[in-house]
């Protein structure tokens, strides 16, 4: 499917974020057909950044289907170009500090005397204000900072941050419906707004049920490890060749679980007959299923509970996961057309519109810094004799 018939092919997105939050946002709206123009600093070479190398894995799958220019925002005459972008676009997304936004003239106020139906779209560790506005925000420090990291790992093992950069991709997934939203209103009331987010905020709303246990209980959760925290059982388990993760915390599951395991006599143990009780005691339970887990092979246990209607299910490393044949069903990985390295693989967006089927490639790859400047000029209205005189006091690249 051609770019310019998916849902957001009408709109035009000025880039100029860095790192992961920022890219996260702006790639879900690339995804779906959105013109991104992605804005960077002239350079003489790539040097990287926290995400790596233009073509590294990480820098690929955070920029497909945008295109890249060199622009110097910190001079005059690059602040004029902006502008002329900003006058043509409908979101600038950006992910500086406050001082900084304004220095470059990006904040909202200046923006909105350019256009006054621009989105602005910013992202930040904690916040456009307050006492920790100014604190430079990364994703460990946020996972600690929100609580997340006391709640996960083993009560033995200390604080543990999760696997993947959980803040940064919640924070940059909220600012993309935050986003939609924005458009949408102004699909209806034809005014622009200011739309913000922080991974402070998004971490908090994160916590979801563990955050409402301290909310409206004023309990404070603390880790578990694999075991879920308030439903018994539910959690991993050894087998006779591995681990599994079972979850069976309804009283019919646990009948059917403790029949299928070949102990009924806990379904019937005092200690366990209601869910109330079986987390009262679940380290004791926990014990129980485990002993008898281990008589079977993981496989016998994913395909005898799940017919059964009892969630079981393996635990993979990420090449099993991707390579499981639901996931291949779902054809999660499809290639990105690069001009120097060949097709790169990289993982599809998860929506799924049934007007706008997924296509079996990336419109394009991540681009290198600067590859469509001359072809973002010209798109923005500058003629070739102006494109070379702004090359030549060094404005874009």
């Amino acid at each position: 499917m051609n770019s310019k018939d998916k849902p957001l092919s009408n709109f035009t997105i000025l880039d100029i974020t860095v790192a992961r939050a920022g890219p996260v946002a702006v790639r879900l709206l690339a995804d779906w057909g959105a013109n991104v123009i992605r804005i960077e600093p002239p350079i003489r070479r790539d040097r990287g950044s926290i995400i790596g190398k233009n073509r590294g894995s990480d820098s690929q799958n955070l920029h497909r289907n945008k295109r890249s220019i060199c622009l110097d925002l910190k001079s005059p005459a690059g602040r004029e170009v902006l502008y002329t972008f900003v006058k043509q676009a409908d979101v600038v997304v950006e992910n500086f500090r406050a001082e900084v936004k304004e220095r470059l003239g990006i904040d909202y106020d200046q923006l909105k005397k350019v256009n006054d139906k621009i989105i602005l779209a910013s992202i930040s560790g904690f916040g456009q204000d307050g006492p920790y506005k100014d604190r430079p925000g990364l994703d460990q420090i946020l996972q600690g900072m929100s609580g997340l990291m006391s709640v996960t790992g083993d009560p033995e093992s200390g604080p543990t941050r999760t696997g993947i950069a959980i803040s940064d991709t919640t924070s940059g997934m909220f600012l993309g419906q935050g986003i939609l939203l924005a458009l949408l209103h102004r699909e209806i009331t034809g005014q622009g707004q200011w739309v913000h987010t922080s991974l402070l905020e998004s971490m908090l709303s994160k916590l979801d049920f563990q955050g409402s246990r301290y909310t409206v209980n004023k309990e404070i959760p603390v880790s578990t490890g694999n075991f879920h925290p308030t439903l018994s059982p539910m959690g991993t388990f050894h087998t006779r060749d591995g681990y599994v993760n079972i979850a069976a915390s309804t009283d019919r599951m646990f009948v059917t679980l403790c029949e299928k395991l070949g102990c009924p006599e806990s379904a019937m143990d005092d200690r366990f007959n209601s869910p109330e009780k079986r987390r009262q005691y679940r380290q004791a339970l926990d014990v129980i299923i485990e002993e008898n887990t281990r008589k079977f092979s993981s496989t016998e246990l994913i395909e005898s509970l799940n017919p059964l209607g009892i969630p079981c299910g393996p635990i993979y490393n990420i090449r099993e996961a991707f390579e499981d044949p639901q996931a291949r069903h779902l054809k999660m990985i499809i290639p990105a057309p690069h001009p120097v390295l060949g097709n790169i693989d990289l993982v599809r967006s998860p929506i799924n519109l049934s007007a706008f089927p997924h296509d079996d490639q990336f419109h394009h790859a991540g681009p290198d810094n600067g590859e469509h400047t001359a072809q973002i000029m010209n798109d923005m209205g500058y003629d070739t004799k102006e494109i070379i005189a702004l090359k030549s006091k060094g404005v874009i690249q």
